[in-house]
């Protein structure tokens, strides 16, 4: 629910552009699909830390997202805020062998530039949709390359609005996991640190991994990518299949027959649609195997 002197406050700290009332976080999600925010927001880093402050101060609950490529968020939408860093917080820039960008800039554009000044070590990225930060948090990676290879620090702001700078080590990467959401953090900023490569063997590389994609994934269909972790010793999609439950359809969410470790938003699918497929994807799975698979969807807000 908006409230009326909340807002004041927002505008004291953003532009009117900057703040959304009642957005529809469909516009927002690779799923699109979910309800409306009470307030969405594109702060700069430093307002960041005014917002997050203001938040606390008026308990109001503040949600940080990056481009949604990794969340499912209920048909009932978020209460409270969502932040999504733009501005200086989307800006890359190429030092010598590194790459410094902001939380909110994308991740694949930043293989890009690394790729434009001849530097290897984020060809993996290319294909991944969600931003710097959101990566950052869930140690992404793909084709056997993840950003705790590459990555040598990241900017973070804790709950209390003070500023760290943590190495990987201390973020705790492993796969598809950071310590960044137990501790409440919001990264601002990552630095990798890259090698210098041949243009050329960058882009084949990046070519080779974007026709296997293509070849591989239901790239036609929204969805968040793939929809469950790997378990140790298999592969969920081939567990999915072998379960019986490539096409298997809840609503508009579909079992992509493509590729079954996608789930994807067959058409006009709700949050509670692709929600619900999930939930029976791993009980089947699980009666099938004895192997309960583990999501790397989030979920968020009202269902």
């Amino acid at each position: 629910m908006v409230r009326t002197d909340f807002y004041q406050k927002l505008c004291s700290i953003l532009a009117k552009e900057q703040i959304l009332c009642e957005e529809p976080m469909s516009r927002h999600t690779t799923f699109r699909v979910g309800g409306p925010a009470d307030y969405f927001v594109t702060p700069d880093p430093e307002q960041a830390a005014q917002l997050l402050a203001l938040c606390r101060e008026e308990q109001v609950p503040c949600q940080v997202i990056g481009n949604g490529s990794n969340l499912l968020v209920g048909d009932g939408g978020i209460r409270g805020v969502v932040l999504a860093l733009a501005g200086q917080a989307a800006q890359i820039h190429v030092e010598g062998s590194c790459i410094r960008a902001g939380a909110g800039a994308r991740l694949s554009q930043t293989a890009q530039a690394a790729a434009r000044a001849g530097l290897g070590g984020l060809e993996f990225a290319a294909g991944i949709p969600g931003s710097v930060g959101g990566a950052v948090v869930m140690n992404a990676g793909a084709y056997g390359g993840e950003l705790k290879d590459v990555l040598t620090y990241a900017a973070v702001l804790t709950p209390e609005g003070r500023q760290l700078t943590l190495s990987g080590e201390e973020l705790e990467l492993s796969y598809r996991h950071s310590c960044i959401p137990e501790r409440g953090l919001t990264v601002l900023q990552a630095r990798f640190q890259l090698l210098e490569k041949p243009q050329d063997d960058i882009k084949a590389l990046m070519e080779d991994l974007k026709q296997r994609r293509m070849q591989k994934q239901p790239l036609e269909y929204p969805s968040a990518g793939s929809t469950f972790k790997r378990p140790q010793g298999h592969f969920a999609g081939k567990l999915i299949m072998e379960a019986g439950l490539a096409g298997f359809t809840v609503g508009g969410a579909q079992v992509s027959e493509k590729h079954c470790g996608f789930v994807i938003n067959k058409g006009n699918a709700a949050a509670a649609d692709i929600r619900s497929l999930i939930e029976q994807v791993q009980q089947r799975v699980f009666e099938h195997s004895g192997i309960r698979l583990e999501t790397e969807v989030k979920y968020m807000g009202e269902f």
